[in-house]
C-alpha cells in the first residue's frame, strides 16, 4: 500500500487525555492525525477531577490557558486527613512544575483538550467504535476496522501508525493479545458529585487516609477517599481500593461510600440522599505498567491503555498526556525514517525512555501498595506520620511525583536517588 492510500500519517483511537495529547503535539509538527472517539462530546467520564501540578505542566504544554477565568478553579496543595490529624501542605515550589493544581470535571475537560486538538490541525471523528486492528502479512497493523455512525456503518481506515490511548478496557491492545499483567497493581474507584455550599469553593484538594462508618468505631473502612471542590455549588467525592486490601473485589464499593458520607458534617450536604447530583459510578484503576509492551507491531499505548496510573496516588492524567506527549516526539521521529528496520529502531525509543522515566518509581509503588493494603501498616504510618509536617512534606513529593530532577532540596535528591535505584518495572 502507497502512502497516498492512508488516511492519516497516524490514527489515534480514543480522545480522552492521553489520545486528545498525543494528537495535539503530532498535529504541531505537521503529522496527519486522524483522532477517532467512540462517543459525543461533551461525555461523562468517571475522574476524581482533581489535577496535581505535573498535570497543570502537560496543559500549559498544550497551550490551553488555566487561569480562572478560563473556568479553572485553582488549589494550593492538599489536605490530608488521617490519624487525628489534619494537614494542609502546599504543592511544592519547583522549577520543572507549577505550584497550583486544577479541578475541572471531565465533561468539560475532555471536550476542551479534543478542541485543542483539533485546533493544532488534528482531524477529530466521534461516534466512530474502533472494533480492531488491520493487519499485514507480516501481523503488522496497517490501520482499525471501525463502526461509524448511529447506523454502525463498517469502515476502514489506514495508516502507518497507530496509537491505541482507548482508556482502561484497552480493548484494541486486547485485540493484539496484550492483556493485563496480573502482578501489577490495580484499583477500584467509585465518585459521587453531591451540591454542597459549604466545600465546593475548597482551594485544596482533599485526601481522607482514614475512613469510617457512624458504626465502625476503631474499625477502619478500607481504601482512602478525597473531597474535591468544583467551584459551582457542587464538590467530587470519591473513593478507592486497592488490590492489596482484603477487601478489593468483595465489597459493595458503592455503600462504602455512602457509609463513609453518612459520618461527614451534616452541613456539608453529603449525608443527604437529596444533594447528589447524579449516581455513583465507578471506574478501575490501571497501574504501574500494568499492560506492556508499549509498542509492539506498528502500535504505541498511552494513557490507561498502558496502565500508567500512578500506584502511589491514583493520577492518571498527568501519565496519559506525559506518554502521548513522548510518543508523538517519538513517532515524528520514526515518520522522518523509511518504514522498515530503521523505523522500528526509532519507536522502540518509546518504551525505553518510558521505562526510563517511570519504572523505577512505579516500581518503589507496587512496594507501597502492598504495604498500605494492611490495616495494621496504614494505622501505625497516619499515626506516627501525620504529626510531622516536614515528614509530610516528603511524603506529598514521594507520592505526587514532584521533584526538580536536577539541582532541588535534599527531598527531591532522596527521591530522585531512590527511583533511580530501584529497578524499573
Amino acid at each position: 500500500m502507497t502512502a497516498v492510500e492512508h488516511d492519516a500519517d497516524v490514527i489515534v483511537v480514543g480522545a480522552g487525555p492521553g489520545g486528545s495529547a498525543t494528537a495535539y503535539h503530532l498535529a504541531r509538527h505537521g503529522v496527519r492525525v486522524l483522532l477517532l472517539e467512540k462517543t459525543e462530546f461533551p461525555r461523562e467520564k468517571v475522574c476524581g477531577d482533581g489535577l496535581t501540578p505535573r498535570a497543570v505542566r502537560q496543559l500549559i504544554r498544550m497551550g490551553v490557558d488555566t487561569s480562572p477565568e478560563a473556568g479553572w478553579l485553582h488549589n494550593r496543595g492538599l489536605r490530608v486527613i488521617g490519624g487525628g490529624v489534619r494537614l494542609e501542605l502546599d504543592w511544592p515550589e519547583l522549577a520543572s512544575f507549577p505550584n497550583y493544581g486544577l479541578v475541572r470535571t471531565r465533561l468539560d475537560f475532555d471536550d476542551l483538550l479534543a478542541r485543542q486538538a483539533v485546533a493544532a490541525g488534528a482531524k477529530l471523528r466521534t461516534s466512530v467504535n474502533v472494533l480492531g486492528p488491520v493487519l499485514d502479512g507480516d501481523g503488522r497493523v496497517t490501520g482499525v476496522e471501525a463502526e461509524v455512525g448511529p447506523g454502525k456503518e463498517p469502515t476502514t481506515f489506514r495508516a502507518p501508525l497507530v496509537v491505541a490511548a482507548d482508556g482502561v478496557s484497552g480493548r484494541f491492545p486486547l485485540a493484539l493479545g496484550l492483556a493485563k499483567r496480573e502482578d501489577r497493581p490495580i484499583g477500584v474507584a467509585v465518585r459521587r458529585y453531591y451540591r454542597s455550599p459549604a466545600k465546593h469553593e475548597d482551594n485544596y484538594l482533599e485526601s481522607w487516609l482514614e475512613l469510617r462508618s457512624k458504626d465502625s468505631g476503631d474499625n477502619l473502612l478500607p481504601g482512602y477517599g478525597w473531597i474535591f471542590g468544583l467551584g459551582d455549588g457542587r464538590v467530587n467525592v470519591g473513593l478507592g481500593v486497592l488490590n492489596s486490601s482484603s477487601a478489593f473485589g468483595k465489597t459493595n464499593y458503592r455503600r462504602l461510600l455512602t457509609d463513609w458520607l453518612a459520618n461527614t458534617p451534616e452541613d456539608w450536604g453529603m449525608t443527604d440522599e437529596a444533594n447528589a447530583d447524579g449516581p455513583i459510578l465507578g471506574a478501575a484503576l490501571p497501574m504501574g505498567f500494568n499492560r506492556v509492551p508499549h509498542y509492539t507491531r506498528g502500535v504505541l499505548l498511552v494513557g490507561d491503555s498502558g496502565g500508567m496510573v500512578n500506584p502511589f496516588n491514583g493520577e492518571g492524567i498527568a501519565y496519559a498526556m506525559e506518554s502521548g506527549e513522548l510518543a508523538a516526539e517519538v513517532v515524528v521521529q520514526a515518520l522522518a525514517r523509511p518504514a522498515g528496520p530503521e523505523r522500528e529502531r526509532a519507536l522502540l525509543a518509546y518504551p525505553n525512555e518510558l521505562k526510563a522515566r517511570l519504572g523505577g518509581y512505579y516500581r518503589l509503588g507496587g512496594i507501597f501498595v502492598k504495604l498500605i493494603g494492611r490495616p495494621e501498616i496504614m494505622r501505625i504510618a497516619t499515626k506516627h506520620g501525620m504529626p510531622h509536617p516536614t515528614l509530610m512534606r516528603f511524603v506529598l513529593k514521594l507520592l505526587a511525583n514532584l521533584t526538580d530532577p536536577r539541582g532541588g532540596d535534599a527531598m527531591d535528591r532522596v527521591i530522585n536517588a531512590m527511583t533511580k535505584a530501584a529497578p524499573a518495572v
